[in-house]
């Protein structure tokens, strides 16, 4: 019999694809970031060679490692990966599609870390309203933007916006996740370091140290958002000093 070139995806193939990119958020869940790397660059392998048939799975893969990479701090070369990840997104899906909106929140988050507050503004708005048209206003992709938001004005040194968006994303976590979840701890870091800048430093500390027993149990004291948030609190008491 002859050999024939094979057209179309295996269905395992795309099945491990999808687990590789499942896989890769769980690492960088843990912050264990090289090897969220390799999964996706491997699922990512797999996807490029049937682009036009994996194109939702190839989105979300970019848009996964441009999470990665802000994660990671690196925030221009996430941003290459995330606008190409939007725009494949937008060759599948209708403009007011919730995934559509999650590409700009991303893309907003690294703009953000840049310093391009129009743009980062922007996105972080049609994502918000994208959000809430889908699933109304007490959702996490809600909180989450909200608590983007906060954190922009913050680096932008509006200190009441951004505790007024702070404690609007608070108060949704809660609500949906539960007091004790490390999603919850990301959002009272944040408004601690607020808190510490304003000299606010009884709240600042109480919510410190109500974020690192939330990471220390949930995430462990390795994890890059423990240390993150008790380096925080440290330089907080130094300020007191």
């Amino acid at each position: 019999m002859l050999s024939q070139k094979r057209n179309s995806p295996d269905s395992s193939d795309t099945e491990s694809a999808s687990i590789l990119n499942r896989l890769g958020i769980v690492y960088k869940y843990l912050g264990r970031y090289d090897d969220a790397q390799r999964v996706y660059g491997r699922a990512l392998k797999i996807v490029r060679a049937h682009p036009r048939s994996q194109r939702d799975l190839l989105a979300d893969l970019y848009h996964n490692l441009g999470g990665l990479e802000h994660s990671r701090g690196r925030f221009v070369r996430g941003e290459r990966l995330a606008r190409r990840g939007l725009k494949m997104r937008q060759m599948t899906h209708d403009p007011s599609h919730p995934a559509i909106a999650a590409d700009q929140a991303a893309l907003a988050a690294l703009l953000d870390g840049q310093g391009k507050y129009k743009e980062a503004e922007s996105l972080y708005r049609r994502a918000l309203a994208g959000f809430r048209r889908a699933h109304g206003l007490q959702h996490y992709d809600v909180a989450v933007t909200l608590n983007n938001l906060g954190a922009m004005r913050a680096a932008q040194r509006k200190w009441e916006d951004a505790e007024r968006l702070y404690a609007r994303a608070l108060a949704i976590k809660e609500k949906v996740l539960g007091r004790n979840h490390p999603d919850v701890a990301t959002t009272l870091n944040n408004l601690a370091v607020l808190y510490g800048n304003a000299g606010k430093y009884v709240p600042g500390e109480r919510m410190f140290r109500r974020a690192i027993a939330i990471f220390a149990k949930a995430l462990g004291r390795s994890h890059p958002n423990y240390v993150a948030c008790k380096a925080n609190y440290i330089r907080l008491l130094q300020k007191r000093e």
